[in-house]
């Protein structure tokens, strides 16, 4: 594909910086006395502090006006305004730099670095008078800029709108987001922040944290479609792992006592705003606990969050006010559905499911489990409409072939799932340690594969073997990262936490130009 117009002059700019014996890649370091934001702060206390100080960044706009131009850099601190005059910048020993470098070819989106001292204008904008500048970078590729306006004077007040707000362009080319929105950037760093908050919370209870493979020889921990790879030396093939729940209860097995791990988990299913098909959990097993014990743990570990990110248990998640305060709402499974339903359907079977199913205009797939039914109508008539948060109890054995079956209630698992604004954020378990009844559910997963089931699990002789051995009495936690960032950062697609969210190839297979 050609270079656009715009693209052939900053090429011919790149050739001709060369032919001057300007490099527009230099290797050396460039010193940094600050972040424009630093900087901006240390001259509101002390003025005289800033009165020599070196910046790096990108040019945003500039505005040239004769012997004198204004440049509005920014770096990851944020933005601040550059006044160079001709007679004061140069470049080493070269007082023609402004009119033979700058004005020719230096563009919006070169990197550059800055030396001068700071000072305010006018109009009250805190400013760096350039007096050394030196070309970090050459942009060959114009940033999409629509327009710019500019006050007159002194370039005060100069705006830049940016056109740069399609969602598939800006999930394809997270790089270019992230220079022109500054929000986003934002709520990378408030993700960064929510993992740092649940490994501080997790090893001050002194839980160890742990890796487990990626690469597995079978699939497990979770009822799901895996993706496959082949091992050339091993002539075998391999599973990215849906889960690390397996490996991590080996460690209990071992003798640890709490073990976690920020995993990074790959299911072969459908994409939408709630779904990836690699994302990011956060596992937590401990041993002599139960899944009463970890919902109380989950309810401070994620009040932790809340305090750190926002200060308060109350956040805005679109148009809703959701209030975090304790207690929250526990409720049983079989309770929420059997009201929306207006059925007793403790101990149904599939053909009362199925009848429900189509009642509701739900597509059953042919050979439907129990499993599937009960999911879909759960998902379809009660999840959405939880939005405070909910701890849904006690789901039906038949869904969770991994969780230990309720002390007191027939056909019911230990288990509960954290649902809010209509999704679910968090999955435990009492976990199954019975090594006999957990082969018996393995082997119900191998009959639902063999009548179709493509998510089912896997027979696991090694995790059985493991079990054998004696597994005390665990809880286990689930977090969805992801999902916990979206309510965290008020955003409304879960590739708006992902810097590079899965996309279906583009047409022609290559990038589109900008």
């Amino acid at each position: 594909m050609g270079l656009s117009e715009q693209e052939e002059l900053r090429h011919v700019a790149r050739r001709e910086l060369l032919g001057r014996g300007i490099d527009p890649y230099p290797a050396d370091s460039f010193p940094l006395t600050g972040l424009s934001s630093d900087l901006s702060r240390r001259f509101e206390e002390d003025p005289s502090s800033c009165a020599n100080v070196s910046l790096a960044g990108r040019i945003r706009s500039r505005r040239i006006m004769g012997a004198a131009s204004f440049v509005e850099l920014q770096d990851s601190g944020g933005r601040i305004q550059l006044y160079l005059k001709r007679d004061d910048i140069c470049s080493g020993s070269d007082k023609s730099f402004y009119n033979e470098i700058f004005k020719r070819y230096m563009d919006i989106g070169d990197l550059i670095g800055v030396q001068g001292s700071m000072f305010r204008t006018q109009r009250g904008e805190i400013t760096l008078r350039v007096r050394s500048l030196k070309l970090l970078c050459k942009s060959l590729r114009p940033l999409p800029v629509v327009k710019e306006s500019s006050s007159d004077g002194d370039g005060d007040g100069s705006k830049i709108y940016d056109a740069f707000s399609d969602p598939e362009q800006r999930y394809r080319q997270r790089y270019v987001d992230l220079i022109l929105n500054s929000q986003v950037r934002e709520i990378f760093v408030q993700r960064t922040k929510l993992v740092q908050v649940i490994r501080n919370f997790l090893n001050g209870r002194k839980y160890l944290e742990v890796e487990t493979p990626i690469l597995q020889a079978l699939w497990g921990g979770a009822t799901a479609r895996p993706f496959i790879t082949h091992h050339h030396v091993l002539k075998t093939d391999l599973y990215l792992r849906i889960a690390n729940e397996l490996y991590l209860k080996r460690l209990i097995v071992g003798g640890f006592d709490g073990v976690y791990e920020f995993s990074k988990d790959f299911r072969n299913e459908g994409m939408s705003r709630f779904h990836n098909p690699e994302f990011t959990q956060m596992e937590l097993y401990v041993a002599y606990k139960d899944y009463y014990w970890m919902a109380e743990l989950t309810e401070n570990l994620i009040g932790e969050v809340l305090r750190v990110l926002h200060g308060s248990t109350r956040i805005q998640v679109g148009d809703r006010e959701i209030d975090f305060s304790s207690p929250w709402r526990r409720v049983h499974f079989y309770d929420l559905l059997e009201e929306k339903t207006g059925e007793s359907l403790r101990g149904s079977g599939n053909k009362d499911l199925e009848r429900l199913a189509k009642k509701w205009d739900l597509s059953v797939p042919s050979h439907a489990s129990k499993a599937k039914l009960l999911d879909m109508l759960f998902s379809h008539l009660c999840e959405p409409n939880l939005i405070e948060p909910t701890f849904v109890l006690n789901h039906p054995v038949e869904l969770s072939p991994l969780a230990k079956k309720h002390r007191e209630e027939e056909g019911v698992v230990e288990r509960f799932e954290l649902i809010c604004n209509g999704k679910e954020i968090c999955n435990a378990y009492s976990e199954l340690n019975d090594p006999v009844e957990q082969r018996i559910r393995f082997q119900q997963q191998l009959d639902l594969a063999k009548k179709g089931d493509v998510e089912a699990m896997a027979m696991d002789e090694d995790f059985l073997r493991a079990l054998s051995y004696g597994m005390p009495p665990t809880s286990g936690l689930g977090i969805g990262i992801d999902r916990l960032a979206m309510l965290m950062t008020n955003s409304s697609s879960i590739q708006d936490v992902l810097f590079f969210p899965q996309m279906r190839p583009e047409s022609s297979g290559k990038p589109k130009n900008i």
